[in-house]
C-alpha cells in the first residue's frame, strides 16, 4: 500500500502561531528553515555560539539572535541544525541543562538520535522534518510559491501532539506544497547513509573517477574522458530525475540504449551488491556511526587526507579548465558560499 502524502491541508500553522520556534546554527539548512518559518508568520529566533560569522548575517536578516543556552530557555521547539558530530557535545553543554518539559527537539536528519549519541529526557518530544534537498533549494522554491518534499519521523515515547508539529513545521519551511511522508528515525538514517555512500556520493564519485583513469590510461586525451565521464552525467541524471530510468532510456539513442542494458550490468554486478550490502551492514550494525565518531574525535587525520588526495586528482585540473571555456555551465564557488554561514 503506498505510504500516506501529507499536503498543506494536514497541517494548520495556526498550531505554532504563539510559540517560540528556534534554529539553533545557520548553515544551509538551518538559514532556510529559519526564514521559511519566519515568511510564514511564525516566531523565530537564532540560536550560535558568540564568535559566530552567522550573528551578523542572520541579524541582518531580521532575527533575534541569543547564544545557545538563552535560545533553548525562550524556545517551544528547538530545531537542531548543525553538524552531525557537533550535536552530541553542544546537546550535553548547551542544550539539556536548558530543557524543560513540554519542549520539542527538532532534528533534520536522524543520525544523533538513532546511535544514541543524543539521548534526550521523556519529558520532551523529540522529532525530524527532513526536507530531501539542500537548504538553498528548500529557500529557493519556497520563494517561488512551490515547495521540497520532506520526511517527517517521532521518536518513540513523543506525545500525542508531536505529529502536528511534525506536519506544521513542515509546512512552515513550504514542504506540505510539495508532499510530505512519514518514516522513523531509524528508516531516514540508516538508507540516508546507505544512499549517499554507495550510489549518491560514494558510488557515483568511485564510479566517475573509475571510468575516466581507465580512459587515460588507455591512452585517451583527459579532455574527452573528462566529458563522456563526467560532463555528460548530468544530462543522464536529469533524464532520469524527470522520466525515470526507461525515461532516459527512450531518450537516449539506440546505442547508447543497448550498450546501457547489456554492459551496465557487468560494471555494477553481483559482487557489487555484495560489496553494498556489505556497507548497509555497516550502517545498520553502527560500525559506520562508531567510526565517524572515532575519526572526528581523533581530529580527522584520516578524513583530510583523503580530501586532499581527492581534489589533486587529474580529473579535478581539467575540470576546472573545460569548465572555464563552458559559458552556460553555472560556475558557484561552493565552498566560499558555506564558509558564509559558518
Amino acid at each position: 500500500m503506498p505510504a500516506k502524502v501529507y499536503t498543506n491541508k494536514d497541517a494548520n500553522l495556526s498550531i505554532l502561531k504563539h510559540k517560540t520556534l528556534a534554529v539553533l546554527g545557520y548553515g544551509s539548512q538551518g538559514h532556510a528553515h529559519a526564514q521559511n518559518l519566519k515568511d510564514s508568520g511564525l516566531k523565530v529566533i537564532i540560536g550560535l555560539y558568540p564568535q559566530s560569522k552567522s550573528i551578523k548575517v542572520a541579524k541582518k536578516q531580521g532575527f533575534e539572535v541569543f547564544d545557545v543556552p538563552t535560545t533553548v530557555q525562550k524556545a517551544d521547539i528547538i530545531m537542531v541544525a548543525v553538524p552531525d558530530m557537533v550535536q552530541a557535545s553542544l546537546y550535553e553543554n548547551e542544550i539539556a541543562p536548558n530543557l524543560t518539559a513540554g519542549k520539542t527537539l527538532v532534528f533534520s536528519h536522524g543520525f544523533c538520535i538513532h546511535f544514541n549519541l543524543i539521548k534526550p529526557p521523556k519529558k520532551v518530544d523529540v522529532i525530524m522534518v527532513a526536507p530531501k534537498g539542500p537548504g538553498h533549494i528548500v529557500r529557493s522554491q519556497f520563494l517561488e510559491g512551490k515547495g521540497v518534499p520532506a520526511l517527517i519521523a517521532l521518536a518513540p515515547g513523543t506525545s500525542k501532539k508531536a505529529k502536528s508539529v511534525a506536519l506544521t513545521w513542515a509546512k512552515g519551511i513550504g514542504a506540505t506544497r510539495a508532499g510530505v511522508l512519514q518514516t522513523t528515525f531509524k528508516e531516514e538514517t540508516e538508507t540516508d547513509l546507505f544512499g549517499e555512500q554507495a550510489v549518491l556520493c560514494g558510488g557515483a564519485s568511485a564510479l566517475v573517477i573509475a571510468g575516466y583513469e581507465t580512459l587515460i590510461e588507455a591512452g585517451y586525451q583527459p579532455e574527452m574522458a573528462y566529458f563522456e565521464c563526467l560532463h555528460e552525467l548530468k544530462l543522464i541524471v536529469d533524464l532520469m530525475v524527470e522520466s525515470g530510468i526507461a525515461g532516459m532510456r527512450f531518450s537516449v539513442s539506440e546505442t547508447a540504449k543497448y550498450g546501457d542494458i547489456t554492459r551496465g550490468p557487468q560494471v555494477i554486478n553481483s559482487q557489487s551488491k555484495k560489496v553494498m550490502r556489505g556497507i548497509l551492514k555497516d550502517v545498520q550494525s553502527g560500525k559506520f556511526a562508531r567510526e565517524w565518531v572515532s575519526e572526528y574525535k581523533k581530529g580527522l587525520p584520516k578524513y583530510n587526507a583523503l580530501l586532499k588526495k581527492g581534489e589533486k586528482h587529474g580529473i579535478e585540473k581539467i575540470g576546472q579548465r573545460l569548465r572555464d571555456i563552458m559559458p552556460w555551465v553555472k560556475k558557484r564557488n561552493i565552498k566560499g558560499a558555506q564558509a558564509a554561514y559558518n
